[in-house]
């Protein structure tokens, strides 16, 4: 049986920017930004993104394409026996490991969607949000039974195969979750405290600039955001046919990308800033306790808006879940020679028992029980986001700069004797490695 394509190059990169496009985009760019002085955060940021994510997303995307297996195989198949298949080894590790979190944090969200379309969350009191939320993840039930709920819709769908599941799922995802977004912000906007939002998110504090861990947070969070050093982009790259223009896809997922998480700081910060002049930097809880805090002081419309809003955020997750889990699936399918349908269950299985600890680690059963010093969960998610990803990405950057045969990585690109061939190709032998290279050096520090 030949390997599995996507249907269409917009399919691929719909699935791309799906898997781009999710928690890290609304939860996390928000409460990073809040935490990281806005606006100074979003120029480094996008500086990051363009200087180190863009290059370093198109060399993933031509070792998949060219591999046409999974992470590990696609290593293996350009350099066999050579010990850059580190990168391929640390891809698996980081998506499974992230996915096993990833699947916690995103049955939180969708409990809080239940607690709207229900009214529990509408009739909770006002200062009473950090009990609700505290109340809920230290339960010993609770957390466990959303996190396996959202973990089996996405079983389901990647179950489905890349076509009938993967693809047309994002295909009903992205433009839906671009639709709410902007409904939300253009609503956020009409709000009173827009302009004090805008500014904190569009006017940077200059002295912020020297502070060095604006930047350690940006480029963090330039890869998580965009998957890279998980595998989830070489993966679905391989499921390209060699005629997709590459560089086109890779610029089209960082631009959708980053407009995602503009937009979505354009539907948080004006309505944190205005009612209750609430802080923008309260950290994780920002969407859990803070927002909610917000939709309860918005009166009438509240509830409608907290609806649509945790149902966003429920969308993204799942899209981003389901490149993660293929990332494992598709290493399992050829690892052991498994059809698709038994290794998305083994997989999808077990990821979500890795995951139960997670669950139970912030105020449950858990709690006392943690790794130098960290919860479950926090450690699980220090580990990836400080070191397997970023180790990950400086992989990739050294293999394809200067491990892959210049002009075979050329041609898989399409940018043989270009300027912009060059200019990669240098981004990636130099600048990427460079700023990798400190970001482990201060996370090692």
């Amino acid at each position: 049986m030949g390997r599995e394509r996507w249907g269409t190059k917009a399919g691929f990169i719909l699935a791309a920017v799906g898997s781009a496009v999710g928690l890290g985009n609304i939860w996390r760019f928000s409460y990073v930004a809040g935490d990281s002085g806005g606006a100074a955060f979003l120029l480094i940021y996008i500086l990051c993104i363009f200087l180190v994510g863009l290059p370093v997303l198109l060399a993933e995307f031509s070792i998949g394409r060219r591999g046409q297996q999974d992470v590990i195989g696609s290593f293996n198949t350009i350099a066999p026996q050579k010990p850059w298949v580190l990168g391929g080894i640390l891809g698996v590790a980081s998506s499974f490991l992230i996915l096993s979190f990833y699947g916690v944090i995103a049955g939180w969200v969708i409990f809080f969607l239940y607690s709207y379309l229900t009214g529990a969350a509408g009739a909770v009191g006002a200062g009473e949000y950090g009990d609700f939320f505290g109340e809920f993840i230290g339960g010993s039930v609770g957390p466990v039974f959303w996190q396996v709920l959202f973990m089996t819709v996405v079983v389901g769908i990647v179950f489905f195969g890349i076509k009938k599941g993967i693809e047309l799922s994002n295909k009903i995802f992205m433009p839906l979750l671009a639709v709410i977004l902007i409904f939300l912000a253009g609503y956020s906007l009409t709000l009173d405290g827009a302009a004090d939002g805008l500014a904190f998110l569009f006017q940077p504090d200059w002295g912020a600039f020297g502070d060095p861990s604006v930047y350690l947070a940006a480029i963090g969070q330039a890869f998580f955001t965009l998957s890279l050093g998980m595998g989830a982009m070489i993966t679905y790259s391989s499921y390209l046919p060699k005629e997709t223009r590459l560089p086109s896809a890779a610029g089209t997922v960082v631009v959708f990308d980053t407009l995602f998480a503009i937009i979505a700081g354009l539907v948080i910060f004006p309505a944190v800033f205005t009612f209750a002049n609430l802080e923008p930097s309260d950290g994780p809880a920002l969407i859990f306790i803070t927002l909610p805090e917000v939709f309860n002081q918005m009166g009438g419309g509240g509830t409608m808006f907290g609806i649509l809003f945790f149902f966003l955020v429920a969308i993204a997750a799942l899209s981003s879940a389901i490149s993660l889990l293929e990332v494992s699936v598709s290493y399992a399918m050829r690892k052991f020679n498994w059809n698709r349908k038994l290794a998305t269950v083994v997989v999808g299985g077990i990821v979500t028992l890795v995951g139960i600890p997670s669950a139970l680690s912030q105020g449950g059963p858990l709690t006392d029980f943690t790794i130098f010093g960290h919860a479950f969960l926090d450690a699980v998610d220090l580990l990836t986001d400080r070191y397997f990803l970023p180790l990950g990405g400086l992989v990739i950057a050294l293999f394809v700069g200067w491990g892959w045969n210049k002009s075979e990585a050329l041609r898989e690109t399409g940018l043989t004797d270009s300027v912009l061939g060059s200019i990669w190709i240098w981004f990636l032998r130099i600048v990427a490695p460079l700023g990798i290279a400190l970001i482990l050096i201060i996370n090692f520090l």
